[in-house]
């Protein structure tokens, strides 16, 4: 397997209630190497770009308010495996379904105000990193644990 990069947001809700270090720390915790994270003030624009999938649903609207009431974390992770693994990690997208141990099942009981956004699939990993991060915020390096993390023939 190869080293996939993938895209979180930490939502307004988990800025609000101040669990941004400690969601960040599951990731960091599982493995996932962070190459890009910084807070950005979403705009109208992009979030109408970013859930474009959505446009004709009702509460099109009402998720946009939501995630622009507060900034957001936006998070770059590496790893084998890492949509699948932050997928896993995340949980069913609706909280109050999700099973205890993930992030939603942890720490959220709704469908909207679920703690994070996470890709769903390495193509739109790669459209939502860009739409995020210029190409000098995400950074390449190797930490020390690396070779603890996976056999030498899992990358």
């Amino acid at each position: 397997m190869a080293l996939e990069k993938t895209l979180v947001l930490l939502k307004p809700c988990t800025v609000q209630r101040a669990l941004m270090g400690e969601i960040l720390s599951r990731f960091e915790k599982k493995g996932l190497r962070v190459c890009g994270l910084k807070m950005m003030q979403l705009t109208d624009e992009v979030l109408s770009e970013h859930y474009a999938h959505l446009a004709g649903k009702e509460f099109f609207q009402r998720v946009k308010d939501s995630m622009m009431v507060t900034p957001v974390v936006a998070i770059a992770l590496e790893g084998v495996g890492a949509v699948e693994a932050v997928r896993t990690i995340t949980g069913p997208t609706t909280g109050r379904k999700a099973p205890a141990g993930t992030i939603r099942g942890d720490y959220s009981m709704s469908f909207q105000e679920n703690i994070v956004h996470a890709s769903d699939s390495l193509e739109t990993a790669a459209i939502e990193l860009k739409r995020f991060f210029r190409d000098e915020e995400i950074f390449e390096y190797r930490p020390a644990t690396f070779d603890f993390l996976y056999a030498n023939d899992e990358f």
